[in-house]
């Protein structure tokens, strides 16, 4: 039987057999070098082995060479996260800014954007942000009770009524 290299790759990394995806997604590389999805794949592949520093090139030659929607939005979110965990901050937030300009349906963008300002210190605007998406995202009986006052008070948290 004739496997696809690809998709057997995709199958090792989610089976947590990172080293033997990475060779696979490598050659690959090799052998087609302007297909946007391998390179995708191959920072998703470091990213999983911690090797983060290593990620951040493949996740921009990915976003560099173009990749469909759904990939896109994996790697913008990948791209964001990895810079995040290496202290690159500023990069992060650059990251999720523009993916929730190209996605803004993608609540997800707005949670990471959220750590992201959490660790500039901006801890007002990351709890505004937290607090509108679990406002505008739970279904508890308790967050929808209270829905307009959480909104309201989301971006006034350091406001002292007198």
């Amino acid at each position: 039987m004739d496997v696809n290299p690809y998709n057997h790759a995709i199958k090792l990394r989610e089976s947590g057999q990172h080293d033997e995806a990475k060779s696979i997604f490598l050659e690959l590389a090799d052998l087609d070098p302007l297909n946007a999805s391998v390179w995708y794949q191959l920072a998703w592949v470091h990213d999983a082995m911690g090797l983060e520093q290593e990620a951040v090139p493949y996740y921009q030659k990915a976003l560099d060479l173009g990749l469909p929607e759904d990939e896109r939005k994996g790697a913008l979110l990948g791209l964001g996260s990895t810079y995040r965990t290496l202290g690159m901050y500023e990069q992060s937030k650059n990251v999720y800014i523009q993916a929730i300009h190209e996605f803004p349906e993608q609540r997800e963008f707005q949670v990471f954007h959220a750590m992201v300002l959490y660790n500039l210190k901006q801890f007002g605007k990351a709890m505004e942000i937290l607090l509108t998406q679990l406002s505008e995202t739970s279904e508890h009986e308790g967050i929808q009770q209270y829905k307009r006052a959480i909104l309201f008070y989301a971006d006034k948290l350091d406001h002292v009524w007198s």
